[in-house]
């Protein structure tokens, strides 16, 4: 292309290049320089892709001076089209308009600042930019796709809308709508206020600093809204009031620092909503979130502390292999264990120790017994006819080794009744000159403890239907010692 068949302002464009001026063609009236209305501004800002990619390729250079393409608020025809190519310089196209997508695969520049424009699309796989990418309160309706890029400093998508049109319609994108797969950011993932409509893919990414998306939505009703498996973040993921429609998948994700899904929404009826199974989290907050509706998946996950109500789980929970360490808040074990109950893989010993282990933690022994009993009592669920007989036994006399007052106050029972019958009552003596003085307490006692002898059971005979219950307290002494001694070593061996 010559320079004589440029316009005016493209001619603006090319003069300014080499000392890296901006070239504003905005005129102030904020309608007018609405990029959405960029399809009707005339030619004084029309410039097209053509001559931009010359320019990035073989602009001219003047001594002492940096260049860089600049432009605010033009309207750019064709499809800026650099895949491959290496333009050094920074690139500035902000709240211009596009009538094509932008072609950048595989491009390298040394800034790429898109902020504020609208777009059909952007394609930019692998693109490597020395700086920051700023795509900043960008309308675009179709795909964006950034995957493998490389960013040495922060990306940012703040306020951005994707997969949506001015009119709030919105097309089926036939694929991702932003697609970020193994993108490798320097510094921070800044998507504040972002809104997508369709999927986001986060696959493999890696953040060296934080990944911020407060205030945004996520809509694919029925599909995928993030997939970020293996997500790698330095720091933090940010989320606070997060709406997510269709399913959040962070499986395998490393959040060393704070997951924060504080007053957050996710909602994927019918399916799974929230999926961190096998993800390694610092702090786990979903402080004041909606409760989900769907399934949450936390198998195998690792996390330090978690901190949820439990208004916020669904009916449906997955958390077979969940390692935690602290609860917050702090609640009675009442109050958490119902979700334990409603996990899909059935009775799940692991959680429960797991759960007991955070109230020892803490030192709130009395609701670490508590799990450890709902736990027996769930178990005793699992087991066959003679199984379940024996462990009722148990926790209707000690409470499995968790509840050994109850153990005392059926001694103390048996041995008020015994004491009163035999009292009333005497057994005859077997030999009447041998035979001590009869004490109905301590002829109770001999009878209900196993290894006491206090010699009054073996002089004494009673007869009829007192000879009855002597044999019941006996039998009854036996079940409760054997039932003590297992529930004790059982509380032991946990301790």
């Amino acid at each position: 292309m010559e320079i004589t068949e440029l316009t005016s302002a493209e001619r603006r464009v090319v003069d300014t290049y080499p000392r890296g001026a901006a070239v504003d063609f905005r005129t102030g009236d904020a309608a007018e320089d609405d990029p959405e209305a960029g399809a009707g501004w005339g030619p004084e800002r029309t410039v097209r892709a053509a001559v931009l990619r010359k320019v990035l390729l073989a602009g001219a250079r003047e001594d002492g001076e940096i260049p860089a393409l600049r432009i605010v608020g033009a309207r750019i025809t064709g499809e800026l089209d650099i895949r491959y190519a290496v333009a050094e310089c920074a690139v500035l196209l902000a709240g211009c308009h596009f009538e094509g997508v932008p072609h950048l695969y595989g491009a390298e520049v040394r800034q790429l600042n898109l902020s504020e424009s609208v777009l059909p699309g952007l394609d930019a796989s692998t693109l490597r930019v020395h700086g920051a990418l700023r795509l900043t309160d960008c309308r675009i309706p179709g795909q964006v796709r950034l995957g493998g890029s490389r960013v040495e400093q922060a990306v940012f998508l703040d306020g951005t809308r994707i997969g949506v049109h001015a009119d709030g319609s919105t097309a089926p994108a036939g694929g991702a709508a932003l697609e970020m797969n193994h993108i490798t950011a320097g510094d921070d993932l800044w998507m504040p206020g972002l809104v997508v409509h369709g999927e986001t893919r986060l696959a493999g990414a890696v953040v060296t600093g934080q990944i911020v998306l407060n205030d945004a939505r996520l809509v694919n009703p029925g599909g995928t809204a993030l997939h970020a498996e293996t997500l790698s973040v330095g720091t933090d993921l940010h989320a606070m009031r997060l709406r997510a429609r269709g399913l959040v998948n962070l499986r395998g994700a490393r959040v060393p620092g704070q997951l924060n899904l504080a007053y957050a929404s996710f909602a994927h009826p019918g399916g799974t909503a929230l999926r961190a199974s096998s993800a390694v989290i610092g702090e786990f907050w979903l402080r004041e979130a909606a409760r989900v509706e769907g399934r949450v998946n936390l198998r195998r996950a690792r996390i330090d502390l978690i901190h949820a109500d439990p208004g916020v789980w669904p009916d449906e929970v997955q958390l077979e292999g969940l390692t935690f360490s602290t609860l917050l808040p702090h609640l009675p074990a009442l109050r958490r264990l119902p979700l334990l109950e409603r996990d899909q893989d059935g009775y799940v010993p692991y959680v429960y120790e797991q759960l007991t282990a955070s109230y020892r933690q803490v030192g709130d022994d009395d609701a670490a017994r508590t799990v450890q009993l709902a736990k027996e009592r769930r178990h005793r669920a699992t087991l066959p006819a003679y199984g379940r007989v024996w462990g009722r036994l148990q926790d209707v006399t000690v409470g499995y080794g968790f509840r050994p007052a109850r153990a005392a106050a059926w001694l103390a029972s048996l041995l008020l009744i015994g004491s009163v019958v035999f009292g009333v009552h005497h057994p005859a003596a077997l030999k009447a000159d041998e035979a001590p003085d009869f004490n109905p307490l301590f002829y109770t006692a001999d009878l209900l403890l196993p290894i006491v002898d206090f010699g009054q059971e073996k002089a004494f005979d009673p007869q009829g239907w007192h000879q009855w219950l002597s044999y019941a307290l006996i039998v009854t002494g036996w079940l409760l010692a054997t039932t003590i001694a297992a529930g004790i070593t059982r509380s032991v061996s946990r301790s």
